[in-house]
């Protein structure tokens, strides 16, 4: 038998199988979010500065410690860290490969050391291989990631800010509209 508060949950759970409800619409979903972001606590400002030391974060090829380096830049700079940890994932599975190739062509071009090739990599199978690489290798592929790092943090910091205030004033608007709405039927 059930324990007593296993039984409102196993019950909710029940009737969502039951209804059968359609999945979540694209438009709704799109809501959804926007409305998250717009709730988001702490100013413009904050949530912008966590954007960009996420994005900052995710440059570097530190796959596994991304989220931890971004939420500790965000508590260093009165970030929001949410925002940081989610920011991270600029670089996921999917633009590790070509982000981190773009950095390294970077750092090529910043560093000028055209001798060393991004194929080095296809050989590396453990944490141990990448280790012995030359130094010049990893000064280079990390010359680029700060750049772009940087590059990202300034643009997705302006840009964030920006969004997060226009957004936050139009949803006031908004919700002032449509009060002055309900009062109005209330009232006439």
């Amino acid at each position: 038998m059930a324990r007593l508060s296993e039984r409102p949950a196993r019950r909710r759970i029940e009737k969502a199988v039951r209804t059968n409800q359609p999945p979540m619409t694209f438009r709704r979903r799109w809501r959804y979010y926007y409305f998250r972001l717009v709730r988001l606590r702490g100013t413009p400002e904050a949530i912008a500065r966590g954007l960009a030391v996420g994005a900052f974060a995710g440059m570097f090829p530190v796959m596994g410690f991304q989220i931890i380096f971004g939420v500790l830049l965000a508590i260093l700079v009165r970030g929001n860290k949410i925002v940081a940890a989610a920011a991270t994932w600029i670089s996921n599975p999917l633009t590790y490969f070509p982000l981190f190739a773009f950095n390294f062509q970077i750092g090529q071009w910043l560093l000028r050391t055209d001798h060393l090739s991004f194929a080095q990599l296809e050989n590396i199978r453990d944490l141990r291989q990448l280790l012995h690489l030359s130094g010049g290798f990893l000064a280079t592929l990390f010359g680029g990631c700060l750049l772009m790092g940087t590059l990202a943090a300034v643009l997705s910091y302006v840009g964030g800010r920006w969004i997060i205030a226009r957004l936050r004033r139009r949803h006031k608007k908004r919700r002032r509209q449509r009060r002055l709405k309900r009062s109005e039927k209330a009232g006439g």
